[in-house]
């Protein structure tokens, strides 16, 4: 006899939700993998069950997701920087990707490593795998190279030029390529194809689907286009606010500038206000460093 949704014992993970066939050595039971509540004997058991499960279902898969994207990441989609091992810049200008070994190098390792090699007159090379710096044509060559070898941020990177070269179907190819070897990266980028319809169909469930799984994996101006979205296109301002508390909290200012002016407004309480300052400033202070600061003196002189 099938187990219904509104049955408490739909919670007993020991038997079979659909038959009731309990657990033993001869017979292992497998979890619903979208909300984790109930297990079946196999395909068949779950099938059947599916029209008395459907609601329960859906309603804890989407608590489980929700879960997960309101859960304050440990540190953006960037990571730290291959040298210093210091949080990267959300501002994607004061970093580089290198084309040699797809590693991330912040302004001042990078601006470091071509000094000293400049002053001991040695040819200049990457700061992390040493190789000589590339031609543009043998940056091209390390692309393809690591693309064969299923680097998702050559990958992004191929996409991300063919997207500016107005090669939208190639560079949505690329796009999701990449996105299925987990770079969070491309997920914003396939929000911004759904959403202009640039490559692919205009899709409003995808771009959410991907500013989701962007904003997840740590993506700070993803969540805030988020925040955007969920307030001016859906009303969920809730759901919004949540969002740019965490991107605040990644060093993210349009998001703490949108706390602020609706404080201003009476929309968000001081205590929250105050939290999300404080969290943005532990963020900005944490990608600061004397090598950075020195970066940013020569760029602004040279």
């Amino acid at each position: 006899m099938a187990i219904t949704g509104d049955n408490k014992n739909e919670a007993d993970t020991s038997h079979c939700a659909s038959c009731g066939t309990a657990e033993d050595d001869d017979n292992t039971l497998k979890k619903c993998t979208a909300c984790y509540l109930v297990r079946y004997c196999g395909v068949k058991c779950q099938r059947e069950h599916r029209p008395h499960h459907k609601r329960a279902c859906k309603k804890r898969a989407a608590e489980l997701r929700d879960e997960l994207l309101f859960k304050q990441p440990e540190s953006t989609h960037l990571g730290d920087c291959a040298i210093c091992m210091i949080p990267l810049p959300i501002d994607l200008d004061y970093s580089t990707i290198m084309s040699c070994c797809s590693k991330i190098i912040c302004d001042g390792c990078s601006l470091a490593n071509t000094m000293r090699l400049m002053e001991a007159s040695l040819v200049q090379v990457c700061p992390f795998c040493r190789k000589p710096a590339p031609t543009e044509e043998e940056s091209a060559k390390y692309t393809m190279k690591r693309i064969a070898a299923n680097d998702p941020v050559a990958m992004c990177q191929k996409g991300a030029k063919f997207y500016v070269e107005g090669d939208h179907s190639s560079a949505f190819e690329y796009f999701t390529k990449a996105a299925k070897l987990g770079d969070v990266e491309t997920h914003n980028h396939l929000s911004v194809l759904y959403h202009d319809g640039h490559g692919v169909d205009r899709n409003e469930k995808k771009e959410m689907y991907h500013l989701e799984e962007a904003a997840i994996g740590g993506h700070p101006r993803a969540r805030y286009n988020l925040a955007l979205i969920e307030g001016r296109r859906y009303g969920r301002y809730d759901r919004a606010t949540k969002n740019y508390i965490i991107a605040a909290g990644q060093g993210h200012d349009g998001s703490l500038k949108w706390l602020v002016e609706n404080h201003k407004r009476g929309l968000i309480k001081k205590e929250v206000l105050d939290a999300a300052v404080r969290a943005h400033q532990a963020a900005v202070d944490a990608i600061k460093s004397p090598q950075r600061e020195e970066a940013k003196e020569f760029h602004r002189h040279n």
